[in-house]
């Protein structure tokens, strides 16, 4: 079998199907470095003093682990003085990251969820990195308002797992394609092509801790589910629940299934808990890609227009038939 690296098939993108600028090869390229360092820091662990908390709060108000601000620097450090990016948005920074003038200033925007799933680092359960890429504006200087941007309008999507392999799954807007990370050679090896989604599933991953806190329509698609086949829909369903959601989608690319982080009652002014901008758009756009699903119960997420950077969501997505289904009881009241 041929091996085809990341770089030779974005090159080959690049060339033949020309999908990608120039630019953007050169950006993912970066990214994907970025993603391969972290994924040394993680395999690490206790031996490079990484474990624990940093004893900090992220902007979002959530405990950040070493790991966190190790990621979000790494990413930063790697994609700033490229001449790429205008500039870069993380879960873990208030503001935006302008590129200093030093370097040269790009046409994209990067947003990233450094290190989703960092609750699981001390238990060596798999975490990754989450990606979004986008146009800039025209115009001079960049700006908070240049990343409010729907999911739409994105250019390229990824996420990295750092799971028993390291694996980059990856969408220019022409599929999803999926890397393999050989640690002898040093490089992502090109190992699936054209992943696709199963329309039909049995498997549901939610957090079912949370069951008490939700509407009356996600109630009874969870109870028709848990009634498996001696209930209305007939089967007998799968629960899976990792709680990192680059581990939870990752299988759903890979096997099919349904992802659901609702609204609940526990923070009744917010629409959900995962931010829109660097979890449910690049997440939505390579689970369409592959051929399911992706709503906050009542839209598509991408169609969504954000109104700042950290804005949060309520997310259901996969296989199509069992997001359409859990959509439609929403938006029939139950």
């Amino acid at each position: 079998m041929k091996r085809i690296s990341l770089t030779r098939y974005l090159v080959e993108q690049q060339r033949l199907e020309g999908h990608i600028p120039s630019q953007l090869r050169l950006l993912l390229e970066v990214v994907a470095r970025a993603c391969k360092r972290i994924s040394q820091a993680v395999n690490k662990g206790a031996l490079g003093d990484v474990m624990g908390s940093a004893d900090s709060e992220n902007i979002q108000g959530e405990m950040q682990k070493k790991l966190d601000i190790i990621a979000n620097e790494v990413l930063i450090e790697a994609n700033e003085w490229g001449g790429h990016l205008a500039a870069m948005a993380s879960e873990e920074m208030e503001g935006i990251y302008v590129v200093p003038n030093r370097y040269p200033q790009g046409e994209y925007l990067l947003m990233f969820d450094p290190l989703d799933g960092s609750s699981n680092i001390d238990v060596n359960v798999s975490i990754g990195t989450i990606f979004s890429v986008l146009h800039k504006p025209e115009g001079t200087g960049v700006s908070e308002q240049d990343f409010l941007q729907p999911g739409t309008q994105q250019v390229a999507a990824g996420y990295c797992v750092y799971g028993p392999q390291t694996t980059l799954v990856l969408t220019v807007g022409d599929g999803v394609t999926v890397f393999t990370l050989d640690r002898e050679q040093g490089s992502f090896i090109l190992t699936e092509e054209n992943l696709r989604v199963p329309d039909d599933t049995r498997e549901f991953a939610i957090n079912m801790s949370n069951q008490r806190h939700w509407t009356e329509p996600v109630q009874r698609y969870i109870n028709e589910c848990l009634q498996g086949k001696d209930g209305p829909r007939g089967k007998d369903f799968n629960m899976r629940w990792v709680g990192s959601m680059v581990a939870d989608v990752h299988r759903i690319l890979t096997r099919g299934g349904v992802f659901m982080y609702p609204w609940d009652k526990r923070e009744p002014e917010k629409p959900g808990k995962l931010r829109l901008m660097y979890e449910a758009n690049p997440m939505s756009w390579l689970i369409e890609q592959a051929g399911g699903v992706a709503t906050d119960g009542k839209q598509r997420i991408m169609d969504i227009t954000p109104t700042k950077l950290h804005e949060r969501v309520a997310v259901f997505m996969g296989s199509k038939n069992e997001v359409e289904r859990v959509t439609s009881y929403q938006a029939n009241g139950g």
